[in-house]
Parts: C-alpha cells; sequence; structure tokens
C-alpha cells in the first residue's frame, strides 16, 4: 500500500465508498432540504400548540376565582382548566390549518428517513455488508422456518405418542 492518502481510496472498502460517494452527497444535499422544511413546519406545530395553550390559559384565568381557598374551589378550578384546554385543543386538533401542517410536517420526516436509509444502504454496500432489506427479509425467512420446525416437532410428538399407545 502507498503511503500517500489519494492511494487509500483505490483499495478495499474505501474505493467503493469513493465510488458511491456522489450518491452520499446528493442524499445530503436533499435531506438539507427536506429538513429546512421540517424545520419551518415543525416550528409552525409548536406555534400553533403554544397559542392555544396561551390563549386558554388566559380563558381560565378569566373565569377562576383569584385564589382558591377551599377543596371545592380547588376542584371548580380543575373543572374549569380541563374543560377549557380540552375544547380549545380539541378545537385546534380539529381545525384544516392543524391538519395540513401536521400532515406536511409527518410528510418531511419521512423524506428524512428515506434519505438517511439511502445514505445507511449506501454505506453498507460500499462495505459489502446486507440492506435493512435483507436483513428483514432474512429474518422472515427464519421465524417462518421456525414455525415450520416447530409444527413438524409437534407432528413427530403425537405420532411418537401414537406409536407407544398401539
Amino acid at each position: 500500500m502507498s503511503s500517500k492518502p489519494q492511494a487509500l481510496t483505490s483499495t478495499g472498502p474505501m474505493r467503493s465508498f469513493a465510488a458511491n460517494s456522489k450518491k452520499v452527497s446528493t442524499e445530503l444535499i436533499e435531506i438539507n432540504e427536506s429538513l429546512l422544511g421540517f424545520n419551518k413546519f415543525v416550528t409552525e406545530y409548536y406555534k400553533q400548540l403554544a397559542e392555544t395553550w396561551n390563549d386558554a390559559q388566559k380563558k381560565v384565568n378569566l373565569k377562576s376565582p383569584d385564589v382558591p381557598h377551599d377543596v371545592e374551589q380547588i376542584e371548580a378550578f380543575k373543572r374549569i382548566w380541563i374543560d377549557i384546554f380540552d375544547n380549545d385543543f380539541t378545537e385546534l386538533f380539529d381545525s384544516k390549518k392543524f391538519g395540513e401542517n401536521y400532515g406536511k410536517l409527518v410528510s418531511k420526516e419521512l423524506e428524512l428517513t428515506k434519505h438517511w436509509n439511502n445514505i445507511t444502504n449506501v454505506i453498507l454496500q460500499s462495505v459489502n455488508l446486507p440492506s435493512k432489506e435483507e436483513i428483514d427479509e432474512v429474518y422472515k425467512e427464519l421465524h417462518s422456518l421456525k414455525k415450520r420446525v416447530m409444527k413438524l416437532e409437534i407432528e413427530a410428538k403425537k405420532k411418537k405418542e401414537m406409536r407407544k399407545n398401539e
């Protein structure tokens, strides 16, 4: 092996990774674009939650006594608080604006996950390791084989018992 750093990319897994580095770079650029959209939607999500919380708390403050002095007033305050917050947050979650934003937020999150999975697959491919999908397929096959073996063992036990009883 050469002592030159650039020679590192011409041997072993580094050669494969260097060949696939363009794919990783492209995914990283797309991740940044998706991340910008995600940040926009997550900011709006928390803004809507905070505004609803503040409005509900203001309503509670207007309806409740200044300082609850006994157990009945505390219970009344809790009922007021629960009713107002329940109504306001139900209204928020039922709103079209919240639904659209939340849908876009989840969509961007799924895009980010897809990009990370693509990068992971490129890296695994570079070092000759199976991808997550390939491992999942092996697990499914292993699970079905275990089920078949269990069924065969049960059948063998039944046949063995039948022979003993004869």
